[in-house]
């Protein structure tokens, strides 16, 4: 799956890299190194940076230019036959604000160059569509009005307002003793957070989270979240809300289904810890569940009555990587170097792949976002797309999905997946996501609310 036009690019690109870092001479690389050699004697370390800073640049180059914030998607195609290319995302925003956070810490950019991205997105944010407090998932980024995820999903998205108040949250920690100009860009975050109505979204006051509220069809989507999925960190960060807290009871009852979400299975081995309810088919979900909630959110000695999220985690994508090197359905290339299913593109529209839905489409964004789980397995795929798949390679990073089996793959993007990439490497290196935003009052007070204990 060689590509003259990409392997151009990347001998650039690693050039670039390599006087950026000054651990090798350009010069002499240009003159007698072809890209392959090159890219062979790249360290662990120079192939995190250069992927970092890949993933990052889609959160920054690639960002809408009025809003600030991230497109939902960006086709290198320039073909968009869903969503218009001035459409940014809530909950892949969240994430992008943590990615310019690495940036600023990799010195890819300046804390001032940061600082002015910052207040152009928390301005626009403040003016943006929001119902009862809650952002829409979509938002036209040159106007602030929702743009719908479907006919009725026209209102406010928890799960996506909670995602980017993760990232927000994180960056105010980061900010919080600084300058003037930084302490007014953490209040305007606080103010924002603050107007965020949970407890709202318990559809008057019932013991569950809904996912959606529209003032055109109401409660019409019908979506209480329960039971395990990506969505642990909307029920922490409603009981940590200062102003629209809910009740334990809606994490006991909603969340956990009066404890029926733990489950006594296991899957090559490996306990599951948890259910995986959305799925009845099969007992695991898509990596994504690994990564979203768990950006700023530290699993790693994070437990409940329900739970070591660690074991939980980690277990997941491990179990993941097993089923690879098992490959019942005989994919070509599946094994301890290509491995990991998600919700991402895939051959026909968009499918939520994982053990039980495979098409044989691996998505990048599931195995380097597990870097923090499983270090050793997740470096093994990133040195075989980097060194054996540079035709899977663009502007930012890896392309979001692609099949050796059936030699498939779009050079495209979406800010979902390429946003945890940088964001659980930088976690795996120095922990500097986990340790904002646990260091957060606001946060650990939701947490104490639930009965988690976690690292202090």
């Amino acid at each position: 799956m060689k590509n003259k036009s990409t392997t151009v690019f990347l001998l650039l690109l690693f050039l670039l890299y390599f006087s950026y870092s000054c651990k090798q001479d350009k010069k002499s690389i240009a003159q007698s190194k072809t890209l392959s050699e090159s890219i062979a004697q790249l360290s662990d370390d120079d192939l995190l940076d250069s992927i970092q800073k890949q993933t990052f640049n889609y959160f920054w180059e690639g960002a809408e230019p009025n809003s600030g914030m991230a497109r939902e998607r960006l086709h290198m195609d320039d073909i968009y036959p869903t969503s218009p290319k001035n459409t940014v995302t809530t909950g892949g925003s969240g994430f992008g604000l943590m990615a310019i956070l690495v940036g600023v810490e990799r010195n890819f950019i300046t804390r001032e160059q940061a600082l002015k991205r910052y207040h152009k997105i928390v301005d626009f944010l403040d003016t943006a569509d929001r119902f009862h407090g809650a952002w829409p998932h979509w938002i036209n980024g040159e106007t602030g009005k929702v743009v719908p995820f479907s006919k009725k999903d026209n209102g406010g998205d928890l799960v996506e307002t909670a995602f980017l108040v993760q990232g927000l949250l994180t960056v105010a920690e980061y900010f919080k003793n600084g300058n003037e100009k930084e302490q007014e860009l953490v209040t305007k975050i606080e103010n924002l957070w603050k107007a965020v109505e949970w407890d709202w979204y318990t559809k008057n006051g019932e013991d569950v989270l809904y996912w959606h509220w529209s003032p055109e069809y109401a409660w019409e989507m019908n979506f209480p979240v329960g039971g395990y999925n990506e969505c642990l960190i909307m029920y922490i960060l409603a009981a940590a809300s200062p102003t629209h807290s809910i009740k334990k009871s809606v994490y006991e009852k909603g969340w956990a289904r009066n404890g029926k979400i733990v489950s006594s299975d296991s899957l090559y081995g490996l306990p599951l810890v948890l259910n995986y309810y959305e799925h009845d088919d099969a007992a695991i979900g898509p990596l994504f569940w690994a990564h979203y909630s768990y950006l700023g959110l530290n699993p790693n000695g994070l437990s409940d009555q329900y739970a070591d999220y660690w074991i939980l985690v980690q277990n997941q994508a491990k179990i993941h990587y097993k089923y690879a090197i098992e490959n019942p359905k005989n994919y070509k290339g599946y094994g301890d170097h290509l491995w990991g299913l998600t919700s991402s593109y895939s051959i026909n529209g968009y499918k939520g792949h994982r053990p039980g839905n495979d098409f044989g489409v691996i998505s990048p964004t599931a195995a380097l976002s597990s870097f923090p789980y499983t270090p050793k397995e997740s470096m093994q795929m990133l040195k075989y797309l980097y060194k054996e798949q540079d035709s899977l390679i663009g502007k930012y990073g890896p392309y979001d999905a692609f099949s050796l089996h059936d030699k498939w793959y779009l050079p495209r993007y979406l800010a979902i997946d390429q946003g945890p990439i940088s964001v659980m490497i930088e976690n795996y290196r120095t922990g500097l996501l986990w340790n904002l935003f646990m260091k957060n009052e606001d946060v650990r007070s939701g947490l104490d609310k639930l009965g988690f204990t976690y690292k202090k």
